[in-house]
């Protein structure tokens, strides 16, 4: 399967990648089968993700996926965002082979433990 346009844009140009200094919610997961590893930052107040940040090591789709949910995060509450997909991941990308899903879900399960890591929402 080809990559879609929006995989090979946020590949050239990915969206809010670096660290995020003022996070109030980190969290580094990793994928114990291919060693692709994903942090995201996060800086939530009142219930709303004002700002994300992603580094991503490992295989381009790993950093593409880590681009897009960084970006789609943004301004969602905490709820819409725990409520996101790995499939709604590889739909914003145009699709992914079967191989290669492993990225979005790692970059749902990366979200997922941010959330529930969030410290002081008043930071």
């Amino acid at each position: 399967m080809p990559y879609s346009d929006t995989f090979k844009d946020h590949l050239a140009n990915p969206r809010n990648a670096g660290e995020l200094s003022d996070a109030n919610s980190v969290a580094e997961e990793t994928n114990p089968v291919c060693g692709d590893r994903l942090r995201l930052s996060l800086r939530i107040r009142d219930g709303r993700i004002e700002a994300a940040r992603f580094l991503a090591y490992g295989c381009p789709p790993t950093l593409v996926c880590g681009s897009v949910l960084a970006e789609m995060i943004e301004g969602m509450t905490t709820d819409e965002a725990i409520k996101l997909t790995r499939h709604q991941i590889v739909e914003t990308l145009g699709g992914l082979s079967p191989q290669k899903r492993h990225a979005a879900a790692l970059a749902i399960e990366t979200l997922r433990k941010a959330i529930a890591n969030r410290s002081d929402e008043s930071v």
